[in-house]
C-alpha cells in the first residue's frame, strides 16, 4: 500500500561519488523505517543502510560504513543515499524498503514487505 521509486542510478568511475533517492507515496512516509538493499547479479539481496521513522537512528552494513550516508526528508517523503568512494565491488541494482512502523532495537534493520524497481548501480572505469 505504499510505493517507492528509486532513482538516480548510473555508471560512475571508481573513487567516485552517486547520490540516490527513493520517493514514497501511498501510505504515511513518517511512519516507515526505510533501507536500502542491493543485489548483484548471483547473489542474494544484501542490506546496505537503514534509517528510523524518525531520523535519529542510522545502520550500515560494514561493507559501506564511512561510505555511504543514509538521510531522509520526511516533508518531501524521501530517503537518499549519499555514496561516496565507490568501488566496483558496489556494482548491484539498488532497492528502497520500507518497514511501517519498523524498530531497529536490536541493532539490526527486518525489511518490509514494500519494494521499489531498484535503480542500477555500475562502478567501473
Amino acid at each position: 500500500q505504499v510505493q517507492l521509486v528509486e532513482s538516480g542510478g548510473r555508471l560512475v568511475q571508481p573513487g567516485g561519488s552517486l547520490r540516490l533517492s527513493c520517493t514514497a507515496s501511498g501510505r504515511t512516509f513518517s511512519n516507515y523505517a526505510m533501507g536500502w538493499f542491493r543485489q548483484a547479479p548471483d547473489k542474494e539481496r544484501e542490506f546496505v543502510a537503514a534509517i528510523s521513522y524518525g531520523g535519529g537512528r542510522t545502520l550500515y552494513a560494514d561493507s559501506v560504513k564511512g561510505r555511504f550516508t543514509i538521510s531522509r526528508d520526511n516533508a518531501k517523503n524521501t530517503v537518499d543515499l549519499q555514496m561516496n568512494s565507490l568501488k566496483p565491488e558496489d556494482t548491484a541494482v539498488y532497492y528502497c524498503n520500507g518497514n511501517h512502523w519498523g524498530t531497529m532495537s536490536s541493532g539490526r534493520y527486518l525489511p518490509g514487505p514494500d519494494w521499489g524497481q531498484g535503480t542500477q548501480v555500475t562502478v567501473s572505469s
